[in-house]
């Protein structure tokens, strides 16, 4: 065989390697546009908006955060915790209809707390935080967004800016009650040690007045909805 030909089919062979190498390149970026769409839902979208359009700078922002929080593991809460946190929500949304803007802070509070005793970033570093969300929690995420804006809104009458108005508030928390709700559900596996340790202390429960078990369970399930528009003040 001739040195030319050894030269030429060398040269189809690595042309057709590249051929294959390309098509691959192609059909994992696909595939990853795909994957991230399934991954972080109306997420995905929003950060496509943020880029004005461009799809391959919006994929390339959610990588990266998959690739610094997607190994976290939300750590359980303590059934003591998980119960305080619940009352404090109900608490929230007691508030909210005498004072809008004042619950829609300590909502921001709390979730950025619950977010921090679950193992994600601390509420100090609000947009890590919220990046490591959006990668466990995608669908629910913006809420918590929403919550934060509208909590660092200017004080009506400030004269700093535009305030959130009532309705306005009220939609955020609502939404953001979803993410608090993913948040302190129990995690895969520890139904049955809580199933466990209700059975144990049944009979402690039992003997408790039953203001306190009614308090208790108001606070498990969601507080008698002050979240009604016809009972906010200022609506």
């Amino acid at each position: 065989m001739s040195t030319g030909l050894i030269i030429l089919l060398i040269v189809v062979a690595v042309a057709l390697v590249a051929a294959v190498v390309a098509r691959s390149v192609v059909a994992r970026g696909a595939g990853g546009g795909r994957g991230l769409k399934r991954r972080f839902g109306p997420e995905y979208d929003r950060v496509v908006a943020r880029h004005d359009g461009d799809s391959k700078a919006a994929e390339h922002e959610l990588e990266e955060r998959v690739k610094r929080h997607g190994s976290l593991r939300e750590q359980p809460l303590e059934p003591g915790a998980r119960e305080r946190y619940l009352v404090r929500w109900t608490a929230v949304q007691e508030q909210f209809v005498d004072s809008p803007r004042d619950a829609v802070v300590e909502a921001d509070r709390l979730i950025a707390e619950v977010a921090g005793a679950r193992g994600f970033p601390d509420g100090s570093r609000h947009d890590e935080q919220l990046d490591a969300l959006s990668v466990h929690h995608a669908h629910h995420v913006h809420g918590y967004r929403r919550v934060h804006r509208a909590a660092h809104a200017p004080k009506a009458g400030s004269g700093a800016g535009p305030a959130a108005g009532t309705e306005e508030l009220r939609e955020a928390l609502v939404e953001a009650r979803a993410l608090f709700q993913d948040l302190t559900a129990p995690v895969r596996g520890e139904e049955k040690a809580l199933s466990r340790g209700k059975n144990e202390s049944r009979e402690e429960t039992d003997e408790a007045p039953a203001t306190t078990r009614t308090d208790k369970a108001r606070g498990r399930t969601h507080a008698p909805w002050a979240l009604n528009r016809r009972h906010v003040k200022g609506s």
